[in-house]
């Protein structure tokens, strides 16, 4: 193999918008769609990819074990809780970055009632880790409603 077709075989990779692969594990309220993986571009270290959280709603409250995640906003508002109880919180807007450390319980909210939150996600690892927590959050939700098994939204809540 000459130099030349091994720069072509193992430099840049672009991987279209038009073509990410939800086949990514999933916290109820999100979609995750992989960009950049090993099976996508050859990568070895980080995982890339997007997430979008419908108006209004929460996810699931999980964690990514020993993975480092980044999330950077593109349109929308994020509000962030964490914690043991997801007692901490923090907002975030287009142009902002979060850093979520291993291990972290934490739940993503779309803050606005009529406008997805869309984001861009990068992990420090090929490993799918995403472990989804059953803790109890002592909060008003406010018209907000969790998206999960354990959670009814408002669709599905019994009446009487």
């Amino acid at each position: 193999m000459t130099e030349e077709d091994h720069w072509r075989e193992h430099g840049i990779k672009v991987v279209s918008g038009d073509h990410l692969d939800i086949n990514t594990p999933q916290t109820p309220g999100m979609q995750r769609a992989a960009a950049i993986n090993h099976a996508t571009a050859g990568a070895q270290k980080l995982w890339a990819g997007t997430v979008a959280i419908n108006a209004d709603a929460k996810t699931g409250v999980h964690h990514h074990g020993e993975l480092e995640s980044i999330i950077y906003i593109i349109s929308g508002r994020a509000r962030m809780r964490w914690g043991a109880q997801l007692q901490f919180v923090s907002e975030a807007g287009p142009g902002d970055f979060i850093y979520v450390p291993p291990f972290v319980p934490h739940q993503e909210i779309n803050a606005n009632c009529d406008e997805p939150l869309l984001c861009v996600l990068v992990r420090s690892d090929q490993e799918p880790v995403v472990v989804n927590l059953d803790i109890p959050v002592s909060e008003d939700p406010k018209g907000q409603y969790w998206i999960d098994p354990i959670h009814a939204g408002p669709e599905t809540e019994d009446a009487s």
